[in-house]
């Protein structure tokens, strides 16, 4: 029992789980500040539509960077909170062009493709701590943005 944290997983795997969940806050919030700078300054024939649809997934990337730290902190760890480590740490980049939407769009499925990737390694490491908390959270989130993903894509044909 020693080499187990307070919800009784191991220790160590916790803290490596900790870690990745730590680099998936980054490229969330990242991520999230890109998308608000869609909603924000997006322009052209597609505004209304994209406008409206950047504002669901702001709101929903801001849901899901609050659970991943809280997730973070179950396990025993504490979440990172400073701009300056998430833009060393996150895979995602800061969006230079936030006007157009067809590059904006592009630039999601990228960002999601980053992302996916990051939690399905997440998703292996939790299955191999018997972390079912962190299993069926990145689970929910791969489900959610795959389909995202084929939805975004399917607007650029």
């Amino acid at each position: 029992m020693a080499n187990l944290n307070s919800i009784g997983l191991d220790v160590e795997k916790s803290k490596v789980l900790a870690e990745k969940l730590n680099e998936l806050l980054a490229d969330y919030s990242i991520f999230y500040q890109n998308i608000r700078g869609y909603h924000w300054n997006i322009k052209g024939d597609k505004f209304f539509e994209l406008h409206d649809k950047f504002q669901e997934l702001y709101e929903d990337l801001f849901i899901k960077i609050d659970e991943v730290a809280e997730r973070i902190r179950t396990l025993g760890h504490t979440p990172n909170h400073k701009f300056s480590v998430y833009q060393k740490e996150a895979k995602i980049e800061e969006s230079s062009e936030v006007s157009d939407g067809i590059q904006d769009v592009q630039d999601t499925i990228k960002s999601f493709g980053i992302i996916i990737v990051l939690q399905r390694e997440i998703l292996d490491l939790s299955g191999d701590a018997g972390d079912e908390g962190t299993n069926a959270l990145m689970s929910d989130y791969i489900r959610e943005q795959e389909k995202l993903v084929w939805m975004y894509s399917a607007y650029l044909k």
